[in-house]
């Protein structure tokens, strides 16, 4: 892509130069082809052929001058007086060498070992006597498309006529800019600008995403832990621990556990307090009241923290534990469907001490003789 973006801004300026007033370059080589801060190639030297034609008098001896006769065509090296100022088919035979040395990479007659004087006297002789062949850049060490290929033998036959103007060579090279803007700089600049809104959308989708997973964690955080006190957390926020005058306390476990255990299986267990506790959860969801822990089959729920509720405590946890007491009436054990389940309920009121403990796994617990008393009360109930 970049290569057709030079080719073809060469292609445009001697189109411009031949059109213009000068008609011609003269002295068209890699070296007049220069590239701007935005990635344009622009020609250069044009027009300056009496200076050059003086300065080259001086070196005609000299490495130099042949050096820069590499890029002439043919009859012009043969007779330079004949054409002072260079001719447009001459200008094509250069931009021939050009795009040879675009394309390989290399300099003119690309990896050709042959000193300077004895590329531009082979090139001047024109084909070879034995041969027939002309002295040319190689092709075999090149890898382009045959069109290319086809273009540039054209542009640098030994007949100046039989040299398609660069009009025809715009034609001729039109696939190279299949897919392409005018130049380099807008090509990288439409690159960016794609690159950018896909990694806008991208940013956007893994943002999404991220809140997404944000959302997850924090309604998994608020499961664990009052969502005042997760906020805390997860504002980095030390949780300090926090006195509350007046709670209630509710404990329960469920009479006969350790028989029933006895005589199930561990995933039987599993199962019925998974069944059991969600029951519990649904109805505890109805309530002003906050579920604390659960420990084998003992199910711990409080009210009064970690928002206070003035003197409704009592009463959210009375009227709680009675709709726990009807819906163990009607619940069903699956591996023993005929046995009957019955709760053994604590509750008391009192002050207590809640707050985080741990970094690994925190929990929210409660201290005091209010949470003793309570599952006191529930373990001799």
């Amino acid at each position: 892509m970049f290569i057709a973006s030079l080719v073809f801004d060469l292609i445009k300026g001697m189109i411009f130069l031949h059109d213009s007033d000068l008609k011609v370059h003269g002295n068209l080589k890699s070296s007049n082809c220069l590239i701007t801060s935005r990635w344009v190639l622009q020609v250069t030297d044009y027009g300056l052929r009496e200076l050059c034609s003086a300065a080259e008098a001086e070196i005609f001896l000299n490495y130099d001058y042949y050096q820069k006769m590499l890029w002439k065509a043919p009859e012009v090296l043969r007779c330079p007086s004949a054409h002072p100022k260079g001719t447009q088919k001459g200008d094509v035979y250069s931009f021939a060498i050009i795009l040879h040395e675009i394309l390989v990479r290399k300099g003119p007659f690309g990896a050709c070992n042959l000193p300077a004087e004895e590329i531009v006297r082979r090139v001047k002789e024109g084909p070879d006597k034995t041969s027939g062949k002309l002295f040319r850049p190689l092709l075999q060490e090149t890898d382009m498309q045959d069109y290319v290929l086809h273009t540039m033998t054209e542009c640098w036959t030994e007949i100046p006529e039989s040299r398609p103007d660069f009009r025809q060579v715009k034609e001729k090279l039109k696939h190279m800019k299949d897919g392409i803007t005018s130049n380099i700089m807008d090509n990288m600049m439409d690159m960016m600008e794609r690159y950018a809104n896909n990694l806008e959308e991208l940013v956007e989708e893994r943002t999404s995403q991220l809140a997404e997973e944000q959302s997850k964690t924090e309604a998994l955080l608020h499961r664990m832990l009052p969502k005042s006190v997760a906020e805390q957390l997860m504002r980095g926020e030390a949780v300090i621990p926090e006195t509350f005058d007046a709670v209630t306390i509710y404990f329960s476990d469920i009479v006969g556990f350790t028989e029933m255990s006895a005589t199930s299986t561990p995933m039987e267990v599993v199962t019925f307090l998974n069944d059991l506790y969600t029951v519990f959860d649904s109805i505890i969801g109805n309530y002003d009241v906050y579920k604390v822990e659960t420990i084998g089959d003992a199910y711990m729920v409080v009210s009064g923290l970690p928002i206070r509720n003035g003197e409704q405590h009592a009463g959210e946890i009375s009227s709680m534990a009675l709709d726990l007491l009807e819906a163990v009436k009607t619940f069903k054990i699956r591996h023993k469907p005929n046995q009957t389940l019955k709760l053994r309920i604590g509750i008391h009121s009192g002050p207590v001490v809640a707050g985080v403990v741990g970094l690994t796994m925190p929990r929210y617990c409660l201290f005091g003789d209010t949470v003793n008393t309570a599952s006191r009360m529930e373990s001799n109930g």
